[in-house]
């Protein structure tokens, strides 16, 4: 009695091992990436004294963190008032509350570094406001609302990145760094929108002089957008790794079984 029952503990550790192994493998996809809450801005551990050269770029670049504050802090108030949607009304008023703590850090640097800053949206902007404003149903602003400014945040994103690595003067690169988590916390935010049209954003550019073989651009969307390769079954991949599994517990439940 005791010998069967220890030959019996092998086997029953092999049953649970493929069990769970099998939940894992069968499990959908969606499972493994459940959504994480975005990043909060927090205040970065860099220090700032006013030193190094300010280039013309890092002007720029504090003229531009003013601008996008100018036109995302009423399109964030617009979506609370304009949408219909509960999640569009509160990205809108995080977003906006979020460019106001922004603005002032930039207005800060500003001031320190003797830049004259805008009080006014640009030209693009303006229209994107007006086109938000004139949007003839809820639905459609809430459209235009997450798509103007998640392409946006994807034009301001290497820009603060190149700042945030060249320049010389140490409250341009505090200011780079307190953006750049702005912006990927803005990101995560529309996205989680679950409305974006990322087929609309510009596509980034091909590596200068990498060397390789062309890549098939067609085959990579292709890829992309169904979430494997295409002419591949992913439900058959998974099926004959599950049996395959099968196959090799059960063989080892053989050599373990008594003779």
């Amino acid at each position: 009695m005791i010998a069967a029952r220890s030959h019996r503990q092998p086997q029953r550790w092999l049953v649970g091992t493929l069990v769970a192994a099998l939940a894992f493998i069968l499990a959908p996809a969606g499972t493994a990436q459940a959504a994480e809450a975005p990043p909060v801005p927090v205040p970065p551990s860099l220090s700032a004294k006013g030193k190094g050269g300010v280039a013309l770029a890092d002007r720029d670049f504090v003229i531009k963190v003013r601008l996008a504050g100018l036109w995302e802090i009423p399109a964030g108030n617009m979506a609370v008032k304009k949408s219909k949607d509960p999640r569009i009304q509160e990205i809108g008023r995080s977003i906006s509350a979020q460019h106001v703590a922004l603005d002032q850090l930039d207005i800060a640097v500003a001031k320190k570094l003797g830049i004259a800053l805008p009080n006014l949206p640009n030209g693009d902007q303006q229209g994107w406001l007006n086109e938000m404003n004139n949007a003839p149903t809820p639905e459609q602003f809430d459209q235009i609302y997450v798509d103007r400014l998640r392409a946006a945040h994807g034009k301001i994103f290497p820009a603060i990145a190149t700042i945030r690595a060249s320049t010389r003067n140490d409250e341009v690169r505090k200011l780079a760094q307190e953006a750049n988590q702005f912006v990927m916390t803005h990101m995560s935010l529309l996205e989680s929108s679950g409305i974006v049209d990322y087929g609309s954003l510009p596509t980034a550019p091909a590596p200068a002089g990498a060397g390789g073989p062309a890549v098939d651009t067609a085959m990579v969307a292709a890829a992309s957008s169904s979430g494997g390769l295409p002419g591949v079954n992913t439900s058959v991949i998974l099926i004959v790794l599950a049996a395959a599994l099968v196959a090799g517990v059960v063989t080892t439940m053989r050599i373990f079984r008594p003779r």
